[in-house]
């Protein structure tokens, strides 16, 4: 199996079976990260323009540094600018059952729906915290990289975030949706369409 180095020199070079593969690759945890830093909105506009994105700047894209943490950056830079476009149409029901765990189950969407809501509530710094974390299972270095911001950072953010959804759960007399641990060593592998399913 190709590297993910490999493929996007690929891409840079014009391969487009090397894009799709990179697409296959990581489409459900830059779906979840998109998903959870927009409230729901525009997802698939937004997973589009982030790989027009990083076919445009393959030919820059520096050998020494991890495919993933330079995705999740333009990511998240494509997230920042998206929030001083208009404001975009309704969530549409279908995108949102499309990330409940357990398709069909009315109660994963529901607390899929509450998850997103504490989200939106925590300041920009900390939300992007607890998804890279929590919802795309990157480490703490690779939080770090991609936020550009020191360790420390990370955690100390980390530790506020989940203070602040406490609280606000406490306030609302809610139970609080847990978050499942990430884990240091693993990088999802994401079982998911492929570019060409999906348009069919």
């Amino acid at each position: 199996m190709a590297s993910d180095g490999e493929l996007i020199a690929a891409v840079a070079a014009g391969d487009g079976h090397a894009l799709d593969g990179l697409y296959h690759r990581y489409e459900r945890p830059l779906y979840q990260f998109l998903f959870r830093h927009g409230g729901g909105r525009d997802v698939e506009d937004r997973m589009q323009e982030t790989w027009l994105r990083v076919v445009a700047a393959a030919p820059r894209f520096d050998p020494t540094r991890r495919f993933s943490t330079w995705l999740f950056q333009i990511a998240l830079n494509l997230c920042r600018d998206w929030r001083r476009r208009p404001p975009p149409e309704p969530v549409d029901m279908a995108t949102i059952e499309r990330t409940a765990d357990g398709a069909g189950s009315a109660q994963s969407t529901e607390d899929a729906l509450d998850a997103d809501r504490l989200l939106a509530a925590l300041p920009d710094a900390q939300r992007s915290v607890l998804i890279l974390r929590y919802y795309c299972d990157r480490t703490e270095a690779e939080v770090a990289e991609i936020l550009q911001c020191p360790i420390g950072t990370v955690k100390s953010r980390t530790h506020e975030a989940i203070a602040r959804l406490t609280e606000l759960v406490r306030v609302e007399g809610a139970p609080a949706a847990q978050p499942r641990a990430p884990r240091d060593d693993v990088t999802p592998q994401a079982h998911v369409v492929t570019a060409r399913e999906k348009r069919s």
